[in-house]
């Protein structure tokens, strides 16, 4: 073993595991924090940050920042995870930690507990060995990322834009590495616009379909066209524009009756070649060319965001060859992010953090050597930004 695994090692088994375990024991299914941020409190505030909390109705939420010149290094997260499903189902309690050779099996353990355990150790050891550094650093930390999400990140983002306070570089903890730590960093995501769909008809007798308006036959060529749209072919940096039927709900109350009313959702994950009222049109235009009586609840859950290659995106990266010995890939995939917020205030924000292959599934792990190399990694990182 090298001197550099040996210290991996050493570093997993004393500081990741005991913070890790901790923090995974703590029930804290969205919207609920479970006393996660106060223990994040009580590291940061030994480490000389100053902890502020801003509580949003159900939702908990903290900022904490060390030193106030300029630049601004963040680093983002969230404490709340998913709903176990069936605890049965599980090898385990899914909120009693169980650590099986290097995986640690919980639920939140790759989405994101992980990623937040790995920030903090990482900020630890570079507080103690950087001596004096250049600008501030900052946690920026919600529990209301798995839910509705809005009045987690994106209302401390509107708090701290009316204070004056300027995010340069953001680097967010969520589970990025598809096959293995770091192969993957995020620099930016798709916008994601939801639509609810009410289509009108006129209920009837079966045997006389003249006399009725069957919406689901009605809805039947638009759904095919719909789905069968190229809304784009993507471009350098984003995948192509995916339409997807996520709900589709008819029913006219017995087996000889046609229904009156058809409801439907579905989800549009776009690029940044549209605008989403733009994206709202085409989709009005396909709906109107059928003659439909319909109407549609738009719901905007994010716009997309990139940020373009520069110091940010290169410093991670290097940080990564240099911790992980491979070049990872930049990548827009995936789902949305509390990205969504912090980008549109002109900071340069970047995803890195555990492997994702289990994320919102029954035994949820992550690697705690993972997790030790990924604080080694965003240590690296503050080093090439402050010093």
């Amino acid at each position: 073993m090298s001197k550099h695994d040996a210290e991996i090692a050493q570093i997993a088994r004393d500081e990741i595991l005991p913070l890790l375990t901790a923090l995974l024991r703590r029930p804290s299914i969205t919207p609920d924090d479970a006393g996660c941020q106060e223990l994040i409190i009580e590291r940061l505030t030994a480490a000389g940050f100053v902890c502020e909390q801003l509580p949003f109705g159900r939702v908990t939420n903290l900022w904490a920042r060390l030193g106030s010149a300029s630049p601004l290094l963040c680093f983002a997260g969230h404490t709340d995870v998913v709903p176990t499903g069936a605890v049965g189902t599980w090898t385990s309690d899914p909120f009693e930690p169980r650590l099986d050779g290097d995986r640690l099996y919980a639920r939140g353990a790759a989405d994101m507990k992980g990623g937040l355990a790995a920030m903090l150790v990482a900020a630890e050891h570079f507080l103690q060995c950087a001596g004096d550094f250049n600008g501030s650093i900052a946690f920026l930390i919600t529990s209301d990322e798995e839910g509705i999400a809005r009045d987690g990140t994106k209302r401390v983002m509107q708090c701290l834009s009316q204070r004056g306070v300027q995010i340069d570089w953001c680097v967010i903890g969520e589970p990025s590495s598809h096959r293995k730590l770091g192969d993957t960093i995020r620099i930016g995501r798709r916008g994601s616009l939801y639509g609810r769909l009410t289509i009108r008809g006129v209920q009837g007798h079966v045997a006389y379909p003249q006399l009725a308006n069957n919406p689901i036959a009605r809805f039947a060529p638009a759904l095919k066209i719909l789905g069968e749209t190229v809304w784009d072919e993507g471009n350098e940096f984003f995948p192509p524009s995916s339409f997807q039927m996520v709900s589709i709900e008819s029913d006219g109350g017995a087996a000889n009756v046609t229904p009156a009313m058809l409801h439907a959702g579905f989800n549009i994950r776009y690029c940044d070649e549209w605008q989403f009222a733009d994206l709202q049109q085409a989709v009005a235009t396909i709906l109107d060319e059928q003659k439909l009586d319909y109407e549609i609840e738009w719901e905007l859950s994010g716009e997309p965001f990139l940020t373009s290659p520069g110091i940010l995106t290169d410093t991670v990266r290097d940080a990564v060859v240099a911790e992980c010995g491979y070049r990872p890939e930049m990548s827009t995939g995936g789902g949305t992010s509390d990205g969504r917020f912090i980008a549109p205030y002109g900071s340069q924000v970047v995803e890195l953090g555990p492997v994702n292959a289990t994320i919102h599934q029954v035994d949820e792990f992550v690697s705690v050597a993972d997790v030790s190399r990924l604080a080694m990694i965003y240590q690296r990182v503050m080093h090439a930004l402050l010093t």
